[in-house]
């Protein structure tokens, strides 16, 4: 089934992702280690919408993320 994004446009998603696994890396000064986690969930505001995926836009520690969220990662999507 396809749907039309762009209807959804400047809404916030909550989008619950397939299998999806991130770095973050601790201070090597102290040696503390890479840590991986999984990636359960995006959210953010609808700002495109492309043939491979949606691209929301998001503000963490006060900086404006654009994220790129292909369609085979998404699970599940939730739209306020």
């Amino acid at each position: 089934m396809k749907i039309d994004w762009n209807q959804f446009l400047d809404h916030t998603l909550n989008i619950t992702m397939n299998e999806n696994y991130g770095v973050v890396y601790g201070d090597e000064r102290k040696g503390d280690q890479a840590t991986f986690y999984e990636i359960v969930f995006k959210t953010g505001k609808l700002i495109g919408s492309f043939e491979e995926g949606l691209l929301l836009e998001a503000v963490r520690e006060g900086r404006l993320l654009k994220i790129f969220v292909p369609y085979n990662s998404i699970k599940c999507v939730e739209i306020f």
